[in-house]
């Protein structure tokens, strides 16, 4: 009889392990907008997967490649997400000759309410030539998140 309670209670926290949830963020500003998903497997030390993205810098001309940036799930290279906060950081180098260009967006956001989470994004963009530095432009904005 014992074996098999054992047995039980293993097998109801195995299944337990499995459980997901998602978050997902997203903006719509005069110069950027972005909407972030992935979902979120609780348990297991809490990985994402299935991380999707996409991001448009409004000012940047229509062909440059960085006006448009789809992420996925090995752009996001950094997250943290508990009771009290969500923070990610997302990155992606666009390949061109000669250049060396690449986005950075880092989201740092408080919880309002259960599964509401508000803050702020910085987006960091390097659009340099190889062997030259140069800083990158930065934009700045509010962003609302969830999580479930």
């Amino acid at each position: 009889m014992r074996t098999v309670l054992c047995g039980a209670v293993l097998l109801a926290s195995v299944n337990g392990g499995f459980a997901s949830g998602a978050l997902w963020c997203s903006v719509d500003d005069p110069k950027v907008a972005f909407q972030l998903d992935a979902g979120v497997t609780r348990g297991l030390g809490g990985p994402t997967f299935n991380f999707r993205g996409d991001l448009e810098i409004k000012d940047r001309p229509a062909a440059d490649s960085l006006r448009k940036t789809v992420f996925e799930d090995q752009n996001l290279t950094q997250y943290w997400l508990d009771g009290e906060e969500l923070r990610l950081l997302v990155y992606r180098e666009h390949e061109a000759n000669d250049t060396y260009r690449s986005v950075e967006l880092t989201i740092l956001t408080k919880a309002k309410d259960e599964g509401t989470y508000d803050g702020r994004y910085t987006l960091a963009v390097y659009d340099g030539t190889a062997g030259v530095s140069s800083d990158p432009v930065e934009f700045k904005g509010d962003v609302s998140c969830g999580a479930e």
